[in-house]
């Protein structure tokens, strides 16, 4: 029997986690790319796959279920109807405007079973790859440098962006970036045709042709009744507002908190600086302290959205709301100024929680580890050194799908 949806706070004992295992998909990138693969370096796949192992390992060892978007998918679109819907909805999200390309393309992964040809469009599709070639157009002669039919997929394996569990319900996400887009179509289908991870009738907050970019990296949830939603680079106003209209009439969240913060790749996503470790506890990136906007969305008598600037304090505002005496800030890198930004580079404010006060996080940031402990959290880490290439932590890396209510 399946476990289904649940998720109604960011520190609740985690019972079911979907992930990507780093893949063959980050060997598609080169200096040339990186830019458009939105990498700032190329990890080593082999010691990267064995660090996310770890990770998976820690995760099973705490009772955690982890699920993989390949299998997921795979059981998603084994009717051959529903790869054959597949197919094409992969080619037109990958923008693939020749007739004659789409055509081999469709005849190429049609003769795949549902699990090779999920791992190959992840991967990417070289020309050389495809048997049959298409005829040379001047366009193919013009952009013959390009080596791929489809580029790869390499940032999945921070999977916590493509889609977001919000309470019973899930959000198909709008990526912000070109280059993503095709990742949350993965969900799309997970969500329509896959029953053992989202029963039927479960509720879809947001569509994968949502109107405006929201990404998962900016979903914090801090009980049945609020939640944070990041303003960042990632995450626009109008997608805010799309999702808020939906939530706060259907889903038990009564008001929605935005933090708008600084539009930069290193404070990219909410959970790049800012996420929930314990009831009364989070980790955060000093620099945002000062520099983020917070305003209040909810629902009017007449049903409507409207929003409203808080002026409290952070730390003021999130002891009102759930109900501590007091909220601790822990700051990454601690008291030492070259650290925080080392260590905030390297993501020491992006963990995972796996029950209150027991958190998930990258070795290399040690010496924010340290100050964790030191405020009474018990800190598991896993090794980083090519995971943390990507720009994101053991919270980008996961999707949390189900938790136990606090």
């Amino acid at each position: 029997m399946s476990i289904g949806v649940h998720n109604f706070s960011d520190i609740g004992k985690l019972n079911r986690v979907l992930m990507h295992r780093i893949d063959r998909a980050v060997e598609g990138i080169v200096p040339d790319n990186l830019e458009n693969m939105l990498f700032d370096d190329i990890p080593y796949l082999k010691a990267a796959q064995k660090e996310h192992d770890r990770y998976v390992q820690v995760l099973e060892e705490n009772g955690v279920e982890v699920l993989f978007y390949v299998d997921e998918t795979a059981k998603a679109i084994a009717d051959p109807a529903v790869k054959a819907e597949f197919i094409r909805d992969f080619l037109d999200c990958s923008e693939v405007k020749s007739e004659e390309i789409s055509e081999i393309l469709t005849e190429y992964l049609s003769g795949m079973e549902p699990k090779e040809l999920v791992e190959t469009v992840i991967a990417g599709v070289k020309k050389s790859d495809v048997p049959r070639k298409a005829k040379e157009t001047l366009a193919d002669y013009v952009y013959a440098s390009n080596l791929y039919y489809l580029t790869p997929m390499p940032n999945l394996y921070f999977s916590k962006d493509p889609a977001a569990c919000i309470g019973d319900g899930i959000c198909v996400n709008h990526m912000r970036m070109k280059n993503r887009r095709r990742e949350s179509l993965l969900m799309k289908y997970i969500h329509k045709y896959n029953r053992d991870v989202v029963p039927e009738g479960t509720p879809l907050w947001y569509e994968f042709d949502g109107p405006e970019a929201l990404e998962g990296g900016d979903i914090m949830i801090l009980n049945r009744e609020t939640m944070i939603i990041g303003l960042s680079q990632r995450t626009t106003a109008l997608g805010i507002q799309a999702l808020a209209k939906r939530l706060l009439g259907e889903s038990g969240i009564r008001r929605i908190i935005v933090f708008d913060i600084p539009k930069r790749r290193a404070f990219m996503h909410l959970d790049t600086v800012f996420t929930m470790i314990d009831y009364d506890k989070f980790t955060i990136h000093s620099e945002i302290l000062d520099a983020v906007g917070i305003y209040e969305i909810h629902l009017t008598k007449d049903g409507e959205t409207e929003f409203s600037t808080i002026t409290d304090s952070m730390a003021n505002m999130l002891k009102k709301i759930l109900g501590v005496p007091a909220v601790k800030l822990i700051h990454v890198g601690g008291n030492d100024s070259m650290a925080a930004q080392r260590e905030q580079w390297n993501d020491g404010t992006n963990t995972l929680c796996i029950r209150p006060g027991k958190i998930i996080t990258y070795d290399r940031n040690y010496i924010t580890n340290s100050v964790l402990e030191s405020n009474g959290l018990e800190v598991i880490t896993i090794p980083s050194a090519e995971l943390s290439r990507g720009r994101g932590g053991p919270g980008c890396m996961s999707c949390a799908v189900n938790r136990d209510d606090l």
